[in-house]
């Protein structure tokens, strides 16, 4: 699929109008247009031969000519002017968090500056200090900016990895030569982000497999190659896949031992040796070295008198035991979601109507969706004034009447203000359906005072969820410095749901604060975000998420049916 490159393109090209100071909507316009072109499930090319491009929600004539360009030329004649005016390592400083352009701009018309190394050696030697402008507190701004772009750019996000794994997947499973595949690793335990990729086969003969992998036309260099072993770097983002190749007797044994993680084999050996067997990654032997177990993962744990333990739980966090005592959870499961109880239209920032957010719901299986559109004070979101609101609820009472065993609820994602206070008033509040109350201003405030915030919204009668309650974006910025132990007594006192948010970029509860929210009584709501209705497909993410936490769909408040939501929300 070309998507991906015409997206990065339509990004660069957003980045370099905002270097040369261009027109904030026309920078927004290719902005929105990367993620909208990134987000479509099919290829872009295929659209464009039919002639459709114009359909999709964003894209005009002019964007469409150029996506053409790009397609037929690989690029198109803007892109190319620009790149002659715009150093291109000042896009790598774009995407340092806190940089703006034009901080960007300054440092290097001053310094001549181009990538992250040098702006991070000359922030730490205070040759930044002498720029106009640029104050002790910039300084320290940007150093920590830099530590969290590079944090980033050394994982990869789990869709990413899913969809670079499958590409490996797909184009060695049907080998003659290969009899089972897998992905194992942290992408199988469905990890937020991750390092590397591990893909396992059972096959023969195994020199065979290990020379069609590494000539693959993904593979950018391959690092290592052995007889039933090989590492190569991918095109895609730079990530290391490894290929490990076992006997299929052996390939249950072994997809435990590379899934991990590591606190969790170490575990599961010394449950073995408990037994009086010897574990590895090539079965399950008795004293005398006989194979007892290795074929399937089932086997394996059958014979230790567990459970099967799904590999989202394998973390050493207690699901042993439970195993053993058959205890272990029914985890929630994507086909137990009901709804989406936050997604945006184009009331505010969203890119789809609210019609086009109500179909996708229900293509998913769902019985009801809330459009929660940003509240009166974000600007920069296009937040709703009453008489947007009014108008938002009587589009959705006359949808509403169209619709049979599905609705649309009215609700907001409303401002946590300075002082704990909502951005709406009371008796504007309690005309929504549902409320989602949110921090988006003030996020390097004190622990104490965004704690305090937090939980006085929790205490807001009117409120239901707080979204993404501790405000971290992978790649962006770090999650605020808050007491959760607060948060979560606040939001079990008074019976107020956090937030999964499945938005790649956050997973925020991640799955750590999931399961302490839940040991606290804490009820769950897994929401997308969604700005563009295709991204309602990422509920799966926040449903790892929620695995990984141990929860159940008696957790997640959108696992209700209509009925029994609409009374937990009067309640």
């Amino acid at each position: 699929m070309l998507n991906k490159k015409v997206a990065e393109i339509f990004q660069n090209i957003s980045s370099m109008l905002a270097l040369k100071g261009e027109n904030h909507f026309r920078v927004r316009a290719y902005e929105h247009a990367a993620g909208i072109i990134e987000d479509l499930t099919e290829d872009v090319k295929d659209i464009a031969q039919r002639g459709a491009l114009t359909e999709i929600e964003g894209i005009g004539k002019d964007l469409a000519e150029k996506i053409n360009d790009i397609i037929t030329g690989d690029t198109t004649a803007l892109y190319e002017d620009l790149k002659k005016e715009i150093p291109s390592g000042l896009l790598e400083l774009l995407r340092v968090p806190g940089l703006g352009p034009k901080t960007v701009k300054l440092i290097y018309d001053r310094t001549k500056i181009d990538s992250v190394e040098k702006l991070e050696k000359a922030a730490k030697t205070r040759q930044l200090a002498e720029l106009p402008g640029i104050r002790e507190k910039t300084i320290e701004n940007i150093i920590h900016g830099i530590g969290i772009y590079q944090r980033g750019q050394e994982a990869v996000l789990n869709p990413v990895a899913h969809r670079i794994a499958g590409q490996f997947v797909d184009s060695l499973k049907n080998l003659k030569e290969v009899g089972q595949i897998s992905v194992a690793g942290s992408l199988r335990r469905e990890k937020g982000a991750v390092r590397d990729i591990d893909i396992l086969i059972a096959g023969n003969p195994m020199q065979k497999i290990i020379d069609e992998f590494v000539k693959l036309p993904i593979v950018k260099e391959t690092r290592e190659r052995g007889p039933a072993k090989s590492s190569v770097i991918a095109r895609e983002n730079n990530i290391q896949v490894d290929l490990r190749i076992v006997e299929k007797q052996s390939f249950g044994a072994a997809l435990l031992y590379f899934t991990g993680s590591k606190e969790f084999n170490i575990k599961l050996r010394e449950s073995a040796i408990a037994h009086g067997y010897k574990l590895n990654e090539y079965g399950v032997f008795d004293g005398k070295e006989k194979c007892l177990a290795g074929k399937t993962e089932e086997e394996v744990f059958a014979l230790l008198g567990m459970d099967y333990i799904p590999p989202e739980l394998r973390e050493d966090r207690g699901e042993i035991d439970a195993a053993i005592s058959h205890n272990l959870p029914r985890l929630v499961e994507l086909s137990d979601i009901k709804g989406d109880l936050h997604v945006h239209s184009t009331y505010s920032d969203g890119l789809s109507t609210i019609e086009e957010d109500a179909a996708q719901a229900q293509a998913l299986g769902y019985r009801y969706i809330a459009v929660c559109d940003h509240s009166q004070s974000l600007h920069i979101a296009k937040g709703l004034s009453r008489n947007e609101i009014h108008k938002k609820s009587e589009e959705i009472r006359a949808l509403n009447k169209k619709y049979n065993n599905f609705r649309i609820l009215c609700g907001t994602e409303v401002d946590i203000n300075n002082d704990g206070s909502l951005d709406y008033p009371d008796e504007t509040l309690k005309e929504f359906d549902l409320v989602v109350a949110a921090v988006h201003s003030g996020l390097r405030q004190s622990k104490k005072q965004l704690t305090k915030r937090i939980v006085s919204a929790c205490k807001n009668k009117y409120a239901h969820i707080i979204a993404h309650p501790t405000g971290k974006l992978a790649g962006q910025r770090d999650a605020y410095d808050i007491d959760l132990n607060e948060v979560f007594k606040a939001a079990a006192d008074y019976n107020t749901a956090l937030e999964i948010n499945s938005y790649p970029q956050r997973l925020d509860l991640n799955d750590t604060n999931a399961m302490a929210a839940k040991k606290r009584g804490v009820k769950i709501a897994i929401d997308t975000d969604s700005h563009q209705f295709r991204q309602m497909e990422a509920m799966g993410l926040g449903v790892n998420v929620g695995r990984r936490a141990w929860l159940t769909k008696n957790d997640v408040i959108n696992c209700m049916g209509l009925e029994e939501l609409m009374k937990w929300l009067e309640k």
